[in-house]
């Protein structure tokens, strides 16, 4: 039911929107570069960008699931101790009204769209996935089914739906339990979800499978939950010496550029690996949201915090312009060079996509969004 009547608290975090960009550009960049010429590919350039640098780009959906189960986590509590319960069917609405619209206009572009787009261009249509699937949530189980979709805009909605399916169940979990008692299903979660890696070494299925991905939410929740519930532990975040956070940020970069090498040879170390880096990547949010003696704070880059904003669209979006980005280079004969395949596309498509998604944003998400606060204890501002 609307709650416009009910005065409301107001939370804010306001680094958080830059680290969304950071990770969205991070999975954008996993994406990019992609070339058919041989010499380009076998270029120490293309390689070390491609490979060395953004190979573990994808960690940006990671940082995503982590991120969600911090701030979901954190807005429930809070709202539980303002309620005294939590509204479950005003928590489903307002991520009804979040998701679904740009969701299933990025499915009804792909199952529809797009194979009517490739037939009137001469091509043939040659969809595996199951749109069954995708109407509900349940993309990413298709995904390790049959693989990349034909339609190059449902490729990244596997994620979404992993988020969804979290949206779905994580309000009751945290209805059946008093707050002082959260690290129950928690610590229940996070050991499913290792003994699921362990008894299941495959790597699509550590990626995309619910049941390896929702550990990365239990982590975020947990640490939430600690901030909120343990006064040393939120003390000690507080107030982290500067060398604490300088390794912080050292692990980050470590893990983004080097795990293949370090975490996924042994097959012990795979089955905790992805845990250790949701820990990682916590520790930044922590750091970012209530540090005193941080580096920097993500909000003082005002250019970067205000493309945050627009985070869902710009990664909902991205795959599909940048395949169209790369259908008309190849067709101008605008990829051949290596600047080309390196500068000019990424830049090109990247640039569409950020116009693309304040588009969406403004005429499209942001009437859904003004619901959405009707249904809202705790508001942004």
């Amino acid at each position: 039911m609307p709650v416009s009547e009910v005065p409301k608290k107001k939370i804010y975090f306001e680094n958080l929107d830059g680290l969304r960009f950071f990770c969205f550009l991070a999975v954008f960049l996993y994406h990019s570069f992609i070339t058919e010429s041989a010499e380009i590919g076998e270029s120490a350039v293309f390689n070390t960008v491609k490979h060395d640098i953004f190979g573990n780009g994808f960690l940006g959906v990671n940082f995503f699931f982590v991120l969600s189960g911090f701030l979901i986590t954190y807005l429930l509590i809070e709202e539980k101790k303002l309620k005294g319960k939590i509204n479950i069917p005003n928590f489903w609405l307002r991520r009804i009204l979040r998701i679904w619209p740009l969701y299933y206009a990025c499915v009804l572009i792909g199952f529809v769209v797009f194979p009517a787009i490739k037939s009137f261009a001469g091509g043939v249509p040659d969809e595996s996935a199951n749109p069954w699937y995708y109407i509900a949530f349940i993309s990413n189980f298709d995904y390790i089914r049959s693989g990349m979709p034909d339609a190059p805009g449902l490729g990244v909605l596997w994620s979404v739906a992993i988020e969804e399916q979290f949206y779905l169940v994580w309000p009751v979990i945290l209805s059946l339990f008093p707050i002082r008692l959260y690290w129950i299903p928690f610590t229940a979660i996070i050991g499913g979800s290792l003994v699921f890696r362990a008894m299941n070494d495959v790597p699509k299925l550590h990626e995309m499978h619910t049941l390896s991905c929702i550990g990365d939410m239990a982590i975020g929740a947990f640490g939430a939950w600690l901030y909120l519930q343990k006064e040393k532990f939120s003390n000690i975040i507080q107030n982290l010496p500067v060398a604490a956070i300088a390794g912080i940020y050292v692990l980050l970069i470590t893990v983004f550029l080097f795990r293949d090498e370090w975490l996924l040879h042994h097959s012990v170390v795979r089955i905790i690996e992805r845990g250790l880096i949701s820990c990682v990547m916590l520790l930044v949010i922590l750091e970012q949201c209530f540090s005193k003696h941080s580096f920097y704070k993500m909000s003082s880059l005002k250019s970067i915090t205000k493309l945050g904003v627009f985070t869902y669209g710009l990664y909902c979006l991205h795959f599909l312009i940048l395949s169209i980005t790369l259908g008309v280079t190849k067709t101008l004969g605008m990829n051949t060079a290596l600047w080309q395949v390196m500068l000019l596309e990424p830049v090109l498509a990247l640039a569409i996509t950020i116009v693309a998604a304040k588009i969406s944003y403004r005429y499209f998400e942001l009437p859904f969004l003004k619901l959405k606060d009707r249904f809202s204890y705790i508001t942004r501002h």
